[in-house]
């Protein structure tokens, strides 16, 4: 029973899985899959009411058809208030909300949360985990909490 438990606890501080919105492709190739810009959608997992979406490159060709190409660290999001907000539980600073895979070793993208409680306001970094050129790419977006009118 204590291990069924410990396992819960852990699969519920993992970060969610996205949802495939939509994609675009940006480059066709002969072979493989076509290089593509992905728009995928999550919701907060302590935080209901809130929704995010984050546009990342996919790379195609014979390599990322076989999940080894390792994708650009460009990425972007848009978090918004979808409902009434209402908090799950205990929120930590600077705590994974979204994780994906973007190579076949150790380069992930990624989605923290911050509260802003001066703002009352939630914010989510987006940015690659592995340094490329130099610097992490990153972009924000930010919630501000507010009444929700139906």
């Amino acid at each position: 029973m204590i291990r069924w438990l410990t396992l819960s606890l852990a699969l519920l501080a993992t970060p969610v899985a996205a949802e495939e919105i939509g994609e675009v492709t940006t480059a066709w190739k002969l072979l493989g899959a076509n290089h593509r810009i992905v728009v995928e959608a999550f919701d907060d997992p302590k935080v209901e009411g809130v929704s995010c979406f984050v546009s990342r490159a996919r790379t195609g060709g014979i390599s990322g058809s076989l999940g080894l190409a390792e994708d650009t660290s460009d990425a972007s999001i848009a978090c918004r208030q979808t409902g009434p907000i209402r908090f799950l539980d205990t929120l930590e600073e600077g705590e994974d909300v979204f994780s994906e895979r973007a190579s076949i070793l150790f380069k992930r993208i990624q989605v923290v949360r911050f509260f802003d409680e001066a703002r009352n306001t939630l914010v989510y970094l987006t940015y690659s985990d592995r340094l490329i050129d130099g610097s992490p790419k990153n972009a924000i977006s930010a919630v501000v909490i507010r009444p929700w009118a139906e």
